[in-house]
């Protein structure tokens, strides 16, 4: 609906008398930054791309997440170009839903399961086929990896246990593949200067270290100040009209020590720490897949240029006829 009023909502999100009825209605706080939804879904983009297959196959299946769909599809196409420059055969898939956290947020267990088993039904060929699932979300790839096994209904939990093994953070999967021949060091840009990483909660819950960074650290020969203090966004409570103001007190340590590295590149996995930096810190943080992807294709890394100069995506019936990389 966002999409189909051609850029309204967007608008009316700014209109202080929708804010306050927004507010009275649905309790979203008034002065709260939300974001913007994209022109185009990210699945539409991937189907244009030739991306979309309807076989199960390939290295890695994208789940790309609501915000990404929705909101900011160019995280999407940059990582789908990062894992292209590393040789990576990424696939995507279509009628993926929700993972289901909001629903849980509000202790609607029944429609947490819902959505879960609909992603199961989608993502369990690719599974089976031994395509890992890349989640591009820090919070959705928690739920993926450690809340179904113990939140879906009984007859899910095998499968659900599956798909959690099978789970990767994008940053995650580009650093396994350090060691081999077709990892990508060669890029045609590198920021100056310094670097401040937020490590997110959520990505901390995985217990799966902090591979963005490390990323950057390794390809750009950076040296990011990482931030682990708590942004305070967890999920839709910082939305809430209870949650708006707490928010705030909680990411305070983070926004200072941000503000402390005393660079304007900023870095985070989750977009939506992105949205919370950049409303009460000043900077919106790229994600590192972005910063990456820029640096691959020689874009400069100011956060408020679109970082357009996309290189071509290789299609999957490109790709057939590309010699094989390396293993």
């Amino acid at each position: 609906l966002a999409r189909a009023s051609f850029g309204l909502a967007n608008v009316a999100n700014r209109v202080g008398l929708h804010r306050w009825f927004m507010e009275k209605t649905i309790g979203i706080h008034r002065d709260k930054q939300l974001p913007e939804f994209a022109a185009e879904t990210f699945d539409r983009w991937a189907t244009e791309q030739g991306l979309c297959s309807q076989f199960p196959g390939g290295e890695a299946v994208l789940f790309q997440t609501c915000y990404v769909q929705h909101n900011e599809p160019s995280v999407g196409k940059d990582t789908v170009e990062v894992f292209q420059k590393n040789g990576v055969d990424l696939h995507c898939t279509r009628d993926l839903r929700c993972c289901g956290m909001p629903a849980w947020e509000q202790g609607d267990l029944e429609g947490l399961r819902a959505k879960a088993r609909h992603n199961l039904d989608i993502l369990e060929p690719w599974v089976e086929a031994g395509a890992a699932v890349v989640v591009i979300n820090p919070t959705c790839a928690m739920m993926l990896r450690r809340e179904y096994p113990e939140l879906v209904a009984p007859e899910d939990k095998p499968r659900a246990e599956k798909l959690a093994a099978a789970v990767r953070d994008p940053s995650e999967y580009i650093w396994g593949l350090r060691k081999e021949e077709r990892f990508n060091t060669e890029v045609a840009s590198k920021p100056e200067g310094k670097l401040a990483y937020h490590a997110p909660c959520h990505l901390r819950a995985q217990a799966v270290g902090f591979k963005g960074r490390d990323l950057m650290r390794k390809v750009l020969d950076v040296q990011p100040a990482t931030v682990m203090e708590c942004c305070g966004h967890d999920g839709t409570f910082a939305m809430k009209v209870e949650g708006f103001e707490a928010s705030k007190r909680v990411g305070k340590r983070a926004f200072d020590d941000m503000k402390a590295a005393e660079t304007e590149l900023w870095a985070t996995d989750c977009p939506l720490a992105a949205l919370q930096f950049e409303q009460h810190a000043g900077v919106r943080p790229m994600h590192p897949m972005s910063i990456l992807a820029r640096a691959y294709r020689g874009d400069d890394f100011n956060p408020k240029h679109d970082g357009k100069k996309r290189l071509p995506v290789v299609s999957e019936k490109q790709s057939e006829k590309q010699p094989e990389k390396k293993q």
